[in-house]
């Protein structure tokens, strides 16, 4: 095989392999390898005859015919030249593991597949059909089949499709790596050709586009092609190549493809007309001024196909970091990397507590703002109001009246006051655990390690929340008792200062007297105010430390201790179920293991042939 046969095979190779990663552009807004490798784009009016120069290049009769729209989804063709004496057989991208030998079900299936999306109307689908087809008898090639252009919609179409149908061939004519097979009947005007048309519009340079004259053999009598095929009706930067295809009777007759091709040059070395341009002329010699211009451009494109490749390749294996590589099979690396895992989920909580991420300052707002607001809110206007002091301290002192200071009246009120002070207690411990939590879960989802693995996600977090109600519990419990405390033993030294306060007026009697006076209750409610409120200082200050040490102390030091214990006692078998990724991750992986292979194997396949001369 000649050097260029390598390098449009290895182009051929390559594209064959983007198409069945699905790597094959369309409307992805990033260039793929398959759009930066150039390929042909058949492109016609109707009844121009396309499908036959296509089946001149390939040789085989695979293509279906009739009137109208024939061709209603592009067809990816691609040709790939083997040793001779080896079959010949197509395969389809949407059939993988078929060898079509039979290039009459070819045709069918094209035609199955076209049906499948577009059913059996006229309409038109973008969809392409990817067709590889092996032979001894092709060149190496891409080839696009495009539906023919048309002026106006027949029965059973939008009256869109015209535009639709050039909307879809200049998506692909219009990219630059396109190279432009533009057909025209020769029966026909050239200024009127559809396809010079759109070329002209496209590439006006005319740098990518070549023409071919088909039909040279239906002209009129006295007349020929030769304005066009040389030049002078409308110039391109590459020559016209002028095809006979078969007659309608031999298509009828199933006349040989090897057949046809040697009548046609037979047309030409003996036409009086284009004699003279034999040997530039026909289905086989366009073959391989294609596969010539393609070496040409590849080569010339070599530097920015490699530099796309690099590029990729070090996109895809940064993608691959990112979703790590596979799980190890034995059970000590798995126990490993599970309690790598944890490890990293752990450091990202602790950095949300101690503030190198955001969250944590949510505790401090519990303790700043949500603690001292609902300690204000407290009724203790209502619970010290005069008739309440008046009702408590009666009836605290029974039928014996109190001598001095009336010391059970003062224990009831200020036990009940304290009463109130476990409502934000607990409310500043659920606080602090709603935020432990919510911390928890945004962890869990920051630990980009963690994302392959929904399972050991759903079981660290279980454990995670388990934990934090074992600390919230904890919580409760201490700071209730802190309350209690206050509730359990009272001030001595505030006692002490009751009765020298009815002393000052220096004056006993007299304040026997008023001992059931409305200033004297007044009295007893603004004592037990300022003990209350002595207490609440004390509360505000202790609760938070409570909080800390049994919820945040605790999460930080021993939020997965009893998961560590749960997993190392697990098999190799439960060890695989927590490392059980997300199908739809691991298919992401597999593909996008895949494409490296595919770009680095193409990487190395152009620097081995690429310069070779």
């Amino acid at each position: 095989m000649t050097t260029m046969e390598s390098l449009i095979g290895l182009v051929n190779r390559i594209q064959r392999a983007c198409t069945v990663l699905g790597d094959y552009g369309g409307d992805n807004a990033l260039p793929t390898l398959w759009e930066a490798l150039p390929s042909v784009a058949v492109v016609g009016g109707q009844s121009s005859g396309k499908s036959s120069v296509l089946e001149s290049i390939v040789g085989r009769d695979f293509l279906p015919r009739g009137s109208g729209i024939v061709t209603r989804r592009p067809l990816v063709l691609q040709l790939h030249k083997t040793d001779d004496g080896q079959p010949e057989y197509a395969e389809f991208l949407h059939l993988p593991k078929r060898r079509f030998t039979d290039f009459g079900m070819v045709r069918k299936e094209i035609q199955d597949e076209t049906d499948r999306i577009t059913g059996k109307s006229k309409q038109i689908s973008p969809i392409p059909i990817h067709l590889s087809i092996y032979s001894p008898n092709v060149v190496n090639l891409t080839l696009i089949d495009l539906p023919g252009l048309t002026k106006v919609a027949i029965e059973g179409q939008p009256e869109s499709i015209v535009e639709d149908i050039e909307n879809m061939v200049r998506s692909y004519v219009e990219k630059p790596n396109s190279i432009i097979l533009a057909i025209s009947p020769a029966n026909q005007d050239i200024a009127t050709s559809d396809a010079i048309k759109l070329a002209r519009e496209v590439d006006p340079s005319g740098e990518r586009t070549f023409g071919v004259l088909t039909k040279l053999d239906l002209m009129d009598k006295g007349t020929n092609a030769l304005d066009v095929l040389e030049g002078r009706a409308y110039r391109l930067q590459h020559p016209w190549v002028g095809i006979v295809n078969r007659s309608q009777a031999d298509i009828n007759r199933n006349v040989d493809m090897i057949v046809a091709r040697r009548r046609e040059r037979e047309y030409f070395a003996t036409s009086p007309d284009y004699g003279h341009l034999a040997s530039k002329m026909g289905s086989e010699y366009l073959a391989k001024l294609l596969s010539k211009h393609l070496e040409t451009v590849i080569r010339s494109r070599i530097p920015s196909i490699t530099s796309l490749i690099n590029k990729t390749i070090e996109e895809l294996e940064g993608e691959m970091d990112h979703l790590g590589r596979p799980v190890a099979v034995d059970a000590g690396a798995q126990l490993y990397t599970i309690l790598e895992l944890c490890r990293a989920f752990d450091r990202i909580f602790k950095e949300h507590l101690d503030g190198g991420r955001p969250g944590g300052d949510r505790i401090y707002g519990v303790f700043d703002n949500q603690l001292p607001a609902a300690l204000k809110k407290l009724p203790f206007d209502r619970h010290l109001s005069l008739q309440n002091v008046r009702k408590v301290v009666s009836e605290a002192d029974g039928y014996q009246p109190h001598l001095i200071a009336p010391e059970q009246g003062y224990r009831r009120l200020i036990e009940g006051a304290l009463n109130y002070f476990r409502g934000p207690a607990e409310a500043s411990v659920d606080a602090v655990h709603f935020v432990l939590k919510e911390l928890v879960r945004k962890s869990i989802g920051e630990t980009q390690e963690l994302k392959r693995f929904p399972t050991l996600q759903s079981e660290l977090a279980a454990a995670a929340y388990e934990a934090l109600e074992r600390f919230r519990e904890d919580g409760r419990k201490t700071t209730l008792r802190l309350v209690d405390m206050e509730s359990s033993y009272l001030t001595v030294d505030f006692f002490r200062k009751l009765p020298q306060e009815v002393e000052k007026g220096g004056n006993p009697a007299a304040s026997t007297v008023d001992r059931y006076t409305e200033g004297h209750f007044r009295r007893i409610g603004s004592n037990v105010s300022s003990y209350v409120g002595m207490v609440s200082e004390t509360l505000k200050n202790n609760i938070p430390k409570a909080v800390v040490y049994c919820q945040v102390r605790e999460a930080k030091q021993s939020l997965l201790n009893h998961f560590y214990t749960q997993v190392g006692r697990k098999e190799g078998k439960q060890l695989a179920q927590l490392l059980d990724e997300d199908p739809a991750l691991m298919e992401r992986r597999q593909q996008c293991a895949k494409r490296l292979e595919l770009y680095k194997s193409a990487r190395d396949e152009i620097d081995s042939v690429s310069w070779v001369r």
